[in-house]
């Protein structure tokens, strides 16, 4: 009798795909870090922007701590007809900033990975 529950790897390849990749963002402390900071910076934008009575510059934290890829991001969302920010939520801008601390929350795990010293281990 089999269990649902149970996974079979070849059942789901997209979804071992999607975890091969984000693996990086989550396997050493330098990118468990980045993700706190991350984290923090888009729970403080979130705070000031609902809780607040005048958010000020607060989504400056979170824009900067996932720079470059976050700039990239808005740049390249941004219509062309639009000379202000008005049409972004704060929802949008949370999630597209989220979304890009963990792109490089991954590069960043990926470079810990390669640049990481390997032990020599002794010949047999």
């Amino acid at each position: 009798m089999t269990d649902a529950r149970i996974s079979n790897p070849v059942e789901r390849p997209r979804l071992r795909r999607t975890r091969a990749l984000l693996a990086p963002a989550v396997d050493n402390w330098l990118a468990r870090g980045y993700l706190v900071v991350v984290a923090a910076a888009l729970g403080f934008f979130l705070c000031a922007v609902y809780v607040l009575p005048d958010p000020g510059f607060a989504g400056i934290w979170p824009l900067m701590a996932t720079a470059p890829t976050s700039m990239l991001a808005l740049l390249l969302s941004t219509p062309a007809g639009y000379s202000s920010l008005t049409w972004l939520s704060p929802l949008t801008f949370a999630a597209g900033t989220a979304l890009a601390g963990l792109f490089n929350a991954v590069l960043l795990g990926r470079l810990v990975r390669r640049l990481r010293v390997r032990q020599p281990r002794p010949a047999v």
